[in-house]
């Protein structure tokens, strides 16, 4: 940045590069915060707006209006003033602005909504269901068992769980070395079932996925890679998250069917179990506890609704 007033369109880009090279948000923050920015770029044109100092607390109020009329969801207004209120942070501090037009920028709270979460009995038919699909070997079958056994014993992120190569995974330890939002690497522990079906994908499975024939012209296989998709590359997240959607789709329950199911079924099963809050943040990377605490509120709601199924006097 100049120390004075820039163009919007180079401002955005300049504070795509602070996020990812400074403050090491990972790249799909970043797009996230490219999106809304960008909504605010078209916004601030269509005002005749184009430079950096011009920036108001009025134009910005009128935008966030703008999006409630349309019929965003509270959570998408409230993003919306998050990532303008850090973009003209940054324009402040350096020098293309004047002062910070969004210190006094008001948005809705996000109405917090609790989890997808599946019960053990659930949890266990899914489980059952891909482990009957993997006995007989096919490579498809056993990476797949592999990576819901691993999403569920160790609540993975599913960036985090694609983003795995075979060397972070310890098959002695049972532990898997994790880079996590912020690029913060963490260890998270995994049981001995999980284990078993990684060991499985890593003898018969993988080696097979590796070595499958390639289209003409495609790269060559990613050889760190832990999960590989059907052409010898690195599975990605969509991948992912149509497998456990899918095996969810039959499954009772509010809220979306994909991995992060799976992360929160896994934090609630453990804070049943009586696990410690404090240690559940650990596992799952959360920076905040109150990210964390989330659960205890869906513990205790299974907790309600098993009373008032169970008790008598209910």
């Amino acid at each position: 940045m100049t120390g004075q007033s820039v163009g919007l369109a180079a401002a955005v880009e300049d504070f795509a590069v602070y996020l990812a090279a400074e403050r090491g948000f990972s790249p799909h923050t970043v797009r996230a915060y490219r999106s809304d920015l960008a909504g605010l770029l078209a916004f601030a044109e269509g005002r005749g707006v184009a430079e950096s100092s011009a920036l108001t607390l009025d134009l910005l109020r009128d935008w966030l209006w703008v999006g409630n009329q349309a019929g965003l969801a509270r959570a998408t207004i409230a993003r919306r003033a998050a990532s303008v209120r850090g973009f003209t942070a940054w324009l402040a501090r350096a020098g293309a602005s004047p002062a910070d037009p969004a210190v006094r920028l008001r948005s809705p709270k996000p109405g917090r909504t609790l989890p997808r979460v599946i019960n053990r009995a659930q949890m266990q038919d899914l489980l059952g269901q891909l482990e009957h699909r993997a006995a007989g070997g096919e490579p498809n079958a056993l990476r797949d068992l592999a990576i819901v056994e691993l999403l569920y014993a160790s609540g993975l992120r599913v960036s985090e769980l694609v983003g795995l190569d075979t060397g972070d995974v310890d098959l002695h330890r049972l532990t898997v070395r994790v880079t996590g939002k912020g690029s913060k690497e963490r260890v998270v522990p995994f049981g001995v079932p999980a284990q078993s079906a990684i060991l499985a994908y890593l003898g018969r499975g993988r080696p097979a996925l590796a070595s499958a024939d390639l289209p003409a012209g495609r790269p060559a296989p990613e050889v760190t890679a832990l999960f590989l998709g059907t052409v010898g590359r690195r599975l990605g997240v969509r991948a992912v998250y149509r497998l456990v959607a899918t095996l969810l789709a039959d499954v009772p329950g509010n809220g979306p069917a994909g991995p992060h199911a799976l992360r929160h079924t896994a934090a609630t099963h453990l804070l049943d179990g009586g696990a410690d809050l404090r240690a559940v943040q650990e596992l799952l990377g959360h920076a905040s506890l109150g990210t964390t605490q989330i659960y205890t509120h869906v513990s205790a709601e299974r907790l309600k609704q098993s009373y008032l199924t169970a008790h008598p006097r209910a």
